[in-house]
């Protein structure tokens, strides 16, 4: 669903859509609207299913990055909204900046962060509803500091009792961690049920080391 006309987005409005399975999109960041987007496949990763290649876990079992949380979710944030290589322009304008920081303050909005010597080189943030958890955006500066990201995410969803783990679109990348598409009616009927039940994002500490990371993605969650 696009090209709606433009309304004043809060927070809590925010979440509403989220849990009726909408999300927000900018044509670009100078662009100053919203539409939203409910598309007919939804990306998803199961979360007792995601894939970690041989060469990723050594990463992360090394401990290359310091992973932290909810430490910084304007240099997130910034990262994810920088041009790259892989893409000339963004989505994230001045207003998702706004709204995802508002839901930031507010404990729904959270960010899994990878820093090295004491520099933030990678990372992601979503939105936590329930026990959904809606992937938005991740950007790296160095090799893999997004995708360790990712696993201590997956480790953290599994232990705090997660059952949702949204990725809105599965791109070739994403394939390759164990993304899935479901159609609309099916990814409905997994949110209804997430989003009413509970879960624990602090149930691991807020720093955890790698192999603790990879043992909550091997165990039961």
């Amino acid at each position: 669903m696009a090209g709606q006309p433009r309304i004043e987005i809060t927070p809590d409005i925010l979440l509403r859509a989220y849990a009726a399975g909408i999300f927000p999109m900018a044509e670009d960041s100078e662009d100053p609207s919203l539409f939203w987007v409910e598309p007919q496949a939804r990306g998803i990763f199961p979360l007792d299913a995601v894939h970690v290649p041989r060469r990723l876990a050594r990463t992360v079992r090394q401990d290359v990055f310091d992973i932290r949380i909810d430490t910084d979710f304007d240099g997130v944030i910034a990262g994810c909204a920088a041009p790259d290589a892989d893409r000339e322009r963004t989505w994230i304008n001045g207003r998702i900046r706004r709204l995802y920081g508002e839901l930031f303050d507010g404990g729904h909005c959270h960010t899994v962060e990878a820093w090295r010597d004491g520099r933030l080189v990678g990372g992601l943030y979503g939105v936590r509803l329930g026990a959904a958890f809606f992937g938005e955006s991740m950007f790296h500066l160095e090799r893999d500091a997004s995708k360790v990201a990712f696993v201590h995410l997956v480790a953290r969803l599994r232990r705090g009792g997660f059952t949702l783990l949204d990725a809105q679109f599965v791109t070739s990348h994403l394939a390759t961690l164990g993304a899935v598409e479901l159609p609309r009616r099916d990814y409905k009927r997994l949110l209804a049920v997430a989003v009413e039940s509970d879960a624990e994002w602090r149930a691991l500490p807020v720093q955890v080391r790698g192999a603790e990371a990879l043992g909550a993605l091997s165990r039961p969650g």
